[in-house]
């Protein structure tokens, strides 16, 4: 499957097809032939986190753009607790695709599943292994190698740090790639550069509980910062923007790196924000809806992994710092790519997906 190049969220718009809490309308009163319905559910982190639900509404208004058969509606969880239900709505408005969105939304979306065989879903960021239910994965340890890499090489502490919202492997496998990417750095150069906030060995690290609490997100990193990391990568969905904005306000004391979407598009705080390691899920999602919509069947295996070699993961532009990164740093971290593509660097990660 060929992944073309994010598409910027910012400045999200909330369309009339998206229908928040009560998706109970008739998108198909009057109507001629009938509508493609893609309905997605949103984790906990909300429609506009900046991050991977955005993505995947991102995703969807996109598929209707390519096809205006297609109609498309959202339902935000407020809690875990509502996956259940939300889904099981969609499925009794008979909607032809249910998307989920996140990892932690996996149990509830197999239970649905087995309990509706004919139904399709989608979902992503993990793979329950179900045949009515198309995985849509990514490496982001591929593109947070380069990520850590580059943390490490613009480093004044020699200090770097990451931390997470909660440890699944959606956000842990961001970490792993950070930590190895700092440690490659280390062996070529022969540096000692410290990545704080997250050991790949034992699986252990610093994170938030949350995916929204923006104060959390600061109070973790303020941890890192008094610990003297001068670059932080927060994995942490809208509880990140606590971190990037106290990052803006510190004057160049600290900067950030973003995750799933380009920060420069997508935050207010793009002067503090050096790089992205981008999910390219817009595209993804995009994809998988139309084809549906036209008919195909969606395979649950293999699914899709993005990767660095499709596209489906990257780092974004450097934006505001574009001047400030040497140019051997970013002919190095080009390097790292093509090597990754080409197998020449593994990067390895208990959280991987299968391909």
């Amino acid at each position: 499957m060929r992944i073309a190049s994010i598409v910027a969220v910012g400045g999200l718009a909330l369309s009339a097809a998206a229908c928040g809490e009560a998706p109970d309308e008739d998108n198909n009163a009057g109507g001629g032939a009938k509508k493609f319905s893609a309905c997605m559910v949103t984790d906990v982190g909300g429609i506009d986190d900046k991050s991977f639900n955005a993505s995947a509404w991102k995703g969807l208004q996109e598929a209707k753009a390519a096809n205006d058969n297609i109609d498309i509606k959202f339902v935000a969880s407020k809690a875990e607790a509502d996956y259940e239900p939300n889904l099981t709505q969609y499925v009794n408005q008979k909607c032809d695709f249910i998307l989920a969105v996140g990892g932690l939304m996996a149990n509830a979306t197999a239970k649905i599943a087995k309990a509706n065989p004919n139904q399709e879903f989608g979902i992503v960021d993990s793979n329950p292994g179900l045949d009515n239910i198309y995985p849509m994965q990514f490496d982001t340890a591929q593109a947070a190698f380069q990520a850590g890499y580059l943390a490490a090489g613009m480093s004044k502490s020699g200090k770097v740090g990451t931390y997470g919202a909660v440890p699944i492997p959606p956000v842990t496998i961001f970490m792993d790639g950070f930590v190895d990417g700092v440690a490659h750095y280390n062996k070529t150069k022969g540096k000692n550069v410290q990545a704080l906030g997250w050991n790949k060995q034992t699986q252990k690290g610093s994170f938030t509980n949350d995916f929204a609490k923006q104060d959390e997100g600061k109070k973790v990193s303020d941890a890192l910062v008094a610990q003297g990391a001068d670059i932080i990568m927060p994995v942490a969905g809208g509880s990140g923007l606590g971190t990037t904005a106290a990052a803006k306000a510190s004057g160049g004391k600290y900067s950030t790196i973003w995750v799933d979407v380009d920060g420069c598009e997508s935050t207010p705080d793009c002067s503090a924000i050096i790089t992205t390691v981008v999910k390219n899920i817009p595209e993804a999602v995009k994809e998988a809806v139309v084809k549906a919509a036209a008919g195909d069947k969606l395979p649950a295996k293999p699914g899709f992994v993005g990767t660095l070699a499709n596209n489906g993961v990257s780092i974004a532009p450097y934006h505001d710092f574009d001047s400030k990164v040497p140019a051997e740093l970013k002919a190095e971290v080009d390097k790292i790519k093509a090597d990754i593509a080409a197998g020449t660097i593994t990067v390895t990660s208990a959280a991987q997906p299968t391909k």
